[in-house]
């Protein structure tokens, strides 16, 4: 879904993206909601307009699974698939225990042991790269990114050309998501190169709280084929910033677990609608979208206030 808040034909124009990660929707369509809700006091002039962009990858946001219909994690999905996939050597070596063959406790108890053998050979930062930094030859595998774009991939395609964002001046772009950090902070994540034009006004709108990938400064590790592509490949350094919202939950080993059940689950033909896969997507959305007062509540406080900082920016 999506909607325009604004003159159609402002200059500049702030994209409020949820749902990406589609377990990950609610916190941003609650952030989306609560604008909707203001619209008519937000603090935009005459040249500023506002894009909401609700539930990207629809599927994985109706399932409460962080993957496509297609099996990828769109924000590994924005590359020239006309060009060389990276590769991921580290991945290649903990596919079968990240997402091993079966779930019976002796091949679960072999898989850990191997991934704990490759964590003190090379360390955490580089397991977490190998994990997370996105895959293109396991399409069963955890963060894996295609070898084509996804439905959803087209459909951003399809709104940045209905709503004609080359056209405009300046773009700035929000895209929520959950899961990783400290639980109820948002942090404010530049992935463009510290030396870019576009992380210098991210700076100037956010301060110093915003966190650099490339940088070495956010909790999140370089990653490829993110949403950031899309719109360096459209727009240019300088015309536009795109910022990941970030919301911590739990922590990451919790993480980890609970992918390797949900990709084993579907790896092996489990039912989406049987006893255990109700109880995959219920822990999937307790995951994601945490139902803890104290948590919403500061989603709603800074999520809104980093909305509000890049409207002024």
């Amino acid at each position: 879904d999506t909607t325009w808040i604004g003159d159609p034909a402002a200059s500049r124009v702030l994209v409020l993206m949820s749902g990406v990660h589609g377990a990950e929707g609610y916190a941003g369509s609650a952030l989306q909601t609560d604008l909707l809700r203001q619209a008519g006091a937000l603090p935009c002039d005459a040249d500023i307009a506002v894009l909401l962009v609700h539930a990207l990858n629809s599927h994985g946001f109706a399932w409460d699974r962080r993957v496509t219909e297609e099996g990828c994690d769109l924000n590994r999905n924005f590359l020239d698939f006309d060009q060389p996939l990276p590769d991921n050597a580290g991945y290649d070596v903990l596919a079968d225990w990240l997402v091993p063959p079966a779930s019976d406790p002796v091949t679960l108890a072999d898989a850990e042991d191997a991934i704990a053998r490759f964590r003190a050979q090379h360390g955490e930062r580089v397991f977490q790269a190998a994990r997370k930094s996105g895959q293109y030859a396991h399409p069963t595998g955890m963060f894996y990114g295609g070898r084509a774009k996804t439905a959803a991939h087209r459909s951003l395609e399809a709104i940045f050309a209905e709503y004609r964002l080359d056209k405009r001046t300046f773009v700035a772009v929000v895209d929520v998501h959950t899961g990783l950090g400290p639980f109820g902070y948002g942090e404010a994540q530049s992935e463009h190169l510290p030396d870019s034009l576009s992380h210098a006004l991210l700076g100037q709108a956010h301060g110093p709280s915003l966190a650099s990938v490339e940088g070495g400064t956010s909790f999140s590790v370089p990653l490829n084929g993110t949403m950031l592509q899309f719109w360096e490949s459209r727009l240019g350094d300088g015309r536009y910033s795109y910022l990941c919202l970030e919301f911590g939950t739990y922590d990451q080993e919790t993480s980890r677990l609970l992918y390797r059940r949900e990709h084993c689950f579907r790896r092996t033909g489990g039912d989406p609608l049987s006893e255990e896969g109700r109880a995959i997507r219920h822990a999937m959305r307790a995951f994601f979208c945490p139902d803890v007062p104290e948590w919403q509540e500061m989603l709603m406080f800074r999520g809104g206030l980093l909305v509000e900082r890049g409207i002024f920016g």
